[in-house]
């Protein structure tokens, strides 16, 4: 059975009232959500409860999800749109990652030499990334991080799918500069 029926059979039978549908929903994305929860609000905290908020309201709108995209594009959206009801009135917003992200494989046992370089390079990374505005840093967080098609980002981000492929060309283009500025190399990060 394809993936995506079967997270439409769990979304069913969350709108059915069953928790165990809910506790599996939570197994399969839980991880994805706290990253990108993480991602938006840059506080542990913070991210916890925008996931736990956003579990609630697909608990309480899991009736109204009509099944026309990935149930991760509709996750994530609710994400999005409660880790912005979160930061409403904070000036700023923070970076796409955190080191701890699930997207970046661990390697078994780097060196300190490596661990050092790493730190250095995910530094200055993150620094590119600072250089460049919340919405673009979320259309690189969604299409990257997320693995979201460009009309799913769209369907998140609540914009048009021209406006998301602009932005994440003009990200990308930003990030790759500041990145060649430092001294990376920018075809392995964009």
């Amino acid at each position: 059975m394809p993936i995506q029926e079967t997270d439409i059979d769990l979304i069913r039978r969350i709108a059915a009232g069953e928790e165990d549908a809910l506790r599996s929903l939570y197994a399969a994305y839980g991880q994805r959500l706290y990253a990108y929860a993480i991602s938006r609000t840059g506080d542990a905290d913070l991210a916890e409860e925008v996931v736990q908020d956003s579990l609630v309201a697909v608990w309480q709108g899991s009736h109204r999800f009509r099944g026309e995209g990935r149930v991760i594009a509709w996750l994530l959206g609710i994400v999005h749109n409660k880790a912005l009801n979160a930061l409403r009135g904070r000036l700023t917003l923070p970076l796409a990652e955190t080191a701890d992200s699930p997207s970046e494989p661990l390697d078994p046992a780097p060196s300190p030499a490596e661990q050092a370089d790493r730190g250095e390079q995910r530094r200055l990374l993150q620094a590119g990334l600072e250089q460049l505005s919340v919405e673009h840093r979320t259309v690189l967080a969604l299409v990257f991080y997320q693995g979201l098609t460009l009309e799913e980002a769209a369907q998140v981000s609540g914009c048009p799918v021209g406006t998301i492929k602009s932005r994440l060309a003009y990200a990308k283009t930003h990030l790759r500069g500041a990145l060649n500025r430092a001294g990376l190399s920018a075809e392995e990060w964009v």
